[in-house]
C-alpha cells in the first residue's frame, strides 16, 4: 500500500455554497471555501478516530470491499491526530486537485 496516497480533492459551487469532496468518501460544505474546508476536515477525522478506537467500522458483505487506500489514509490521519498534529495539511495535500465546472 502506498503510504503517500491522498484522495483527490474536488471543489464545486452550487446555489451559493462551496463543496469540497475528498475522493468521493467525505465532503464538506459551506457558504465560503473556508467553511467548506472546516466542515470537510471533521468528516475524515471522525471516521479516523472511530477506526483508531476499535469501536467499530463495519462493512456489509453485500457491498463491495472498502478501498484499502482510504482505510490506510484514515489510519494515518488517526495517528496524526492522536499525536496532537493538525490533520489539515495532510487532508489538503491532494494528489489531484480539480475545480468542478
Amino acid at each position: 500500500m502506498d503510504d503517500s496516497w491522498t484522495p483527490e480533492l474536488v471543489l464545486s459551487e452550487s446555489g451559493g455554497f462551496c463543496r469540497l469532496s475528498l475522493g468521493g468518501y467525505a465532503a464538506g460544505q459551506g457558504r465560503t471555501l473556508q467553511e467548506a474546508a472546516d466542515d470537510l476536515v471533521t468528516r475524515p477525522l471522525t471516521l479516523a478516530m472511530c477506526l483508531r478506537s476499535g469501536s467499530g467500522m463495519r462493512f456489509s458483505p453485500d457491498l463491495p470491499a472498502p478501498d484499502l487506500r482510504w482505510l490506510g489514509f484514515l489510519y494515518e490521519l488517526g495517528d496524526l491526530a492522536g499525536g496532537g498534529v493538525d490533520i489539515r495539511e495532510r487532508v489538503f495535500a491532494a494528489d489531484g486537485f480539480q475545480a468542478a465546472a
